[in-house]
């Protein structure tokens, strides 16, 4: 069987994932040990990179199963898959957590079910609309069903919540909803989430100055507590203090141009989080800021590709599905990068597939697989001339029929 065959879609973007994976392994098992040893007991860390590499294998076969599918098929479940994970966000909100646990699939976060899924959801309703989705009606309808997603994550996860709107709102902008309206809305948004946020963190503020100990320890409980005291130390750094990112900044600084090498990290060793949020510090810091760059570049070639892709597509479902993903997953690994330097404040978002893996890297590469379905369709395409007298014919199956316009 032909590797071209097995690995349907856009070839430079199976090379940049398979990098990616290679890199992931690599980090992960340098910056897996004291996470290891502290959920473990004092274990080994082999059982933990045993898992991320089980993870790795399977997102693989997701993406390369996905691949296979017609991308069209997608959309048929992309009503039932909206539902459900409003579902699961609602039943994971009343009970003050974040995660579900199931009997074969185990611990996973449903909003990264919603990720997937609202992608899917809106390229379906923007397909199906068409020219219709231009009027205002349109545009407030669609948009009610994304901030229903959006406020189910918001009280566990800002970061989420406003990584989802965001990507899903610029692909209502691609799919040619009315512009004035987006633009109106979206510098609204933008002036009420400072306020918010400015709020929160003057509050939090407060709290400190005021001395109250024991009260502010029991507002950190409360989400709104958490982003104040990401704000505050973002702002108001204490570079005295051994915080996860005060050690970011002297792993990178550690790494300068080219790097201590794989498996040189020593910061790793006091952070519990360098395999999952600060994962990008420990790279500069073994590979210096020339690694950290290279990735950056894998990130934006795949994001350059996707584009490219939804441009070539001639179906308006599979022209939004992959400018959808690709949008969310550069959007991540951007937020991701800037928290490790400094640029913003900790938002709890994961390198996409180099951060320790769970359901994020699985539902990541659910996205990835419809992306090179799309793309192996656009290059069946290219490669196939159609004679003008089949040009004109009507399309073979009805059903499909509204996405392939």
């Amino acid at each position: 069987m032909k590797i071209s065959k097995v690995f349907r879609g856009d070839r430079t973007i199976w090379v940049v994932f398979m990098l990616l994976s290679i890199v992931s392994l690599v980090e992960v098992y340098s910056s897996i040990g004291l996470f290891a040893y502290s959920m473990a007991g004092g274990g080994s860390p082999a059982g933990f990179f045993l898992k991320h590499l089980l993870i790795v294998v399977a997102t693989w076969g997701v993406v390369i199963a996905a691949s296979h599918v017609n991308y069209r098929y997608f959309s048929r479940f992309a009503l039932l898959g909206f539902w459900i994970s409003v579902v699961m966000l609602a039943v994971v909100l009343m009970m003050g957590g974040r995660w579900v646990r199931m009997p074969v699939v185990g611990q996973f976060q449903p909003s990264e079910v919603a990720k997937v899924m609202l992608v899917l959801f809106v390229a379906r309703v923007i397909a199906l609309k068409k020219e219709q989705v231009a009027d205002l009606g349109s545009f407030l309808s669609l948009l009610i069903y994304i901030l229903l997603v959006v406020v189910l994550v918001l009280p566990e996860n800002f970061s989420t919540a406003a990584l989802i709107f965001l990507s899903c709102y610029l692909m209502m902008l691609f799919g040619g909803v009315n512009r004035r309206w987006w633009w109106r809305l979206m510098l609204g948004g933008l002036l009420l989430v400072g306020i918010g946020l400015g709020i929160t963190y003057m509050k939090y503020e407060k709290s400190q100055y005021a001395g109250q100990d024991e009260p502010r320890q029991e507002q950190l409980l409360e989400r709104s507590s958490t982003w104040g005291h990401r704000i505050y130390s973002w702002i108001n750094p204490d570079p005295d203090e051994l915080s996860q990112e005060n050690m970011a900044r002297m792993a990178i600084a550690r790494g300068g141009l080219v790097g201590k090498g794989p498996g040189n990290t020593v910061h790793a060793r006091l952070m519990t989080q360098a395999h999952n949020d600060f994962i990008y510090a420990i790279i500069i810091e073994e590979t210096g800021m020339i690694g950290g760059l290279l990735v950056f570049v894998l990130y934006s070639v795949f994001y350059f590709r996707c584009i490219r892709l939804s441009w070539k597509c001639k179906g308006r479902f599979g022209a939004l599905t992959v400018a959808g993903f690709g949008t969310m997953i550069y959007l991540q690994a951007l937020a991701n990068m800037c928290v490790a330097v400094g640029v913003l404040p900790v938002t709890g978002q994961t390198l996409p597939f180099i951060s320790y893996g769970g359901t994020a890297y699985l539902f990541l590469g659910c996205g990835l697989g419809v992306i090179q379905s799309v793309a192996a369709d656009v290059y069946k395409e290219e490669d196939a001339p159609v004679p003008e007298a089949e040009a004109t014919e009507e399309p073979a199956n009805p059903a499909l029929e509204p996405l392939n316009s």
